[in-house]
């Protein structure tokens, strides 16, 4: 039988490519079906909600942004699902700018947005120059095909999400239906100078909003040279909004970090399983990542679980390496609570339990450098002044092993820094909504600022002597060393969130013979 040439049959004209991914479905289609499928749905009971806890904090924020921008509509979107796979989703994370200015962690839509529209000045939101609402899609009722058909929104595929009332209720916002966001975020947009108004939008979180501002700026004049720098700011303001934490979020940080201490001693009660195994390291991180998922909403970054030769590798996430009896493991985890603020601690501990005499010399070092770095933040002190403390210690550290190839001097001289080939990251960065928070702030608010009580960052000073290191003495090699804390700026210091997880030699010796032992 012969085939038919390609002008008579082409598969493509039958199916579009985007639908064959349904091919996979065998869903059925009779009006009888739909008929059945959107009859006979028990009625959702009516549930008044109360404000969430963290309400009365995001309308404080967002009254700081509106105060910094008066006169500008602002977008901030949650963004959209990314793929994993084909049609295979990660799971949702909304942008930390949308969490921290909603009050929202993970209880929402994907692709819900904030719109802050400018009015007369003081006559918005509690006196403020804005009036906030939130947009998202509301459930689809159970009469409709999206129910069940749209695998992305439907309930029957994704379960319930909150209706408009819901947010309104836990957010204090009013709330739209997406239908209606074009046209809250590109009505009267335009140039300024000739009365339209100004859009600042948080770009590269949501293509679909990107390209509608973008459009919205072409058709109406607005240069987008000028747009891409002014979208900038709101970023960078949004950003460094969030270096100074509100009582509610120190409470979310103790908690993420609570959770996080308690993932540690599951970590440590799994050693000596990891031990018989050969991706050890992979038995280590699972059972940190149950913890996560138990208490919070995930990982706040993926786990490093690094024994022996890979400690010294800084963002080992690989985690196929074995775990032997007399090599240290190096594990860097947080707990990312539902209200997405996570954790960020590190412990380096011994596989057999107990540290050997050149592992004790290396650790303790590196907790010297920590200690240091603790008791010299306090407000006011500037924030990169807390790296160059930890690097007095550890050079001179590396100076009496005889390592340092100059004098301590020379080596932390901008001109020296020899000692870096052995710590070669900073040693604290901002916390919370990210693990690396307030990423987009500007150096003299970050690195160059002085400390101010409601931060919180981290201490984690480090050695880190490769296998390959010509350069070491060999007892040497192969260990990477990292304590990890989490610091909250007092009135009066600093204050670690995470003290209570063992941290000395002798206090890990005992804490893991007492996990193994009970």
């Amino acid at each position: 039988m012969t085939q038919p040439s390609d002008a008579s049959h082409n598969p493509a004209q039958e199916q579009p490519l985007q639908d064959r991914v349904e091919n996979r479905s065998h869903r059925p289609s009779s009006d009888a079906f739909k008929a059945f499928m959107g009859s006979q749905w028990q009625e959702v009971e009516a549930i008044d909600f109360q404000p969430d806890a963290a309400a009365p904090y995001a309308a404080q924020r967002r009254a700081a942004v509106s105060r910094q921008f008066p006169t500008d509509r602002l977008v901030i979107p949650a963004g959209a699902p990314k793929v994993r796979s084909n049609d295979t989703d990660y799971r949702f994370r909304p942008h930390s700018a949308f969490a921290h200015l909603t009050g929202l962690g993970v209880d929402h839509e994907p692709e819900a947005v904030l719109v802050m529209q400018p009015v007369a000045e003081g006559s918005g939101d509690d006196g403020s120059n804005h009036e906030a609402t939130l947009f998202f899609r509301p459930l689809a009722g159970r009469d409709s095909e999206e129910f069940y058909s749209n695998t992305k929104t439907g309930e029957f595929w994704v379960g319930p999400v909150p209706t408009l009332k819901e947010l309104n209720q836990r957010t204090g916002l009013p709330t739209k239906d997406l239908t209606e966001l074009e046209y809250a975020v590109t009505v009267d947009a335009g140039v300024v100078e000739i009365g339209g108004t100004r859009i600042r939008l948080v770009r590269e979180t949501d293509q679909n909003m990107d390209a509608l501002v973008d459009t919205s700026r072409i058709n109406t004049g607005v240069d987008l040279e000028i747009s891409d720098a002014l979208d900038g700011e709101l970023a960078e303001f949004l950003s460094e909004l969030r270096l100074i934490k509100d009582e509610h979020e120190i409470a979310e940080m103790c908690g993420s970090v609570e959770s996080t201490i308690r993932g540690f001693e599951d970590i440590v009660r799994a050693i000596p399983q990891a031990t018989k195994h050969d991706r050890g390291e992979r038995v280590i991180e699972t059972a940190f990542f149950a913890r996560a998922r138990l208490e919070g909403n995930d990982l706040g970054y993926d786990t490093i679980a690094a024994a022996g030769n890979n400690a010294t590798v800084l963002h080992w996430i690989r985690n196929t390496g074995q775990v032997k009896e007399g090599d240290l493991v190096l594990v860097d985890a947080g707990v990312e609570a539902d209200s997405l603020y996570t954790a960020d601690i590190t412990r380096t501990l011994p596989v057999s339990g107990t540290f050997t005499e050149i592992q004790a010399k290396i650790y303790n070092a590196v907790l010297e450098a920590a200690d240091a770095a603790l008791a010299a933040a306090k407000p006011g002190v500037l924030f990169r002044d807390i790296h160059l403390t930890a690097m007095e210690v550890l050079a001179q550290h590396l100076s009496d092993w005889g390592i340092l190839p100059v004098s301590v001097e020379e080596a932390l001289s901008a001109e020296g820094q020899q000692h870096r080939r052995w710590m070669p990251h900073g040693t604290s960065h901002h916390l919370g909504l990210d693990v690396h928070d307030c990423a987009q702030a500007r150096r003299e608010m970050y690195l160059d600022a002085p400390l101010r009580p409601g931060m919180i960052f981290t201490i984690e000073p480090g050695l880190y002597f490769k296998n390959e290191d010509l350069a070491i003495p060999a007892e040497f090699r192969g260990i990477g060393v990292r304590i990890e804390d989490d610091i909250l700026v007092t009135q009066d210091g600093a204050e670690s969130l995470s003290a209570h997880l063992p941290r000395t030699v002798q206090e890990i010796e005992s804490w893991m013979a007492q996990v193994w032992n009970s």
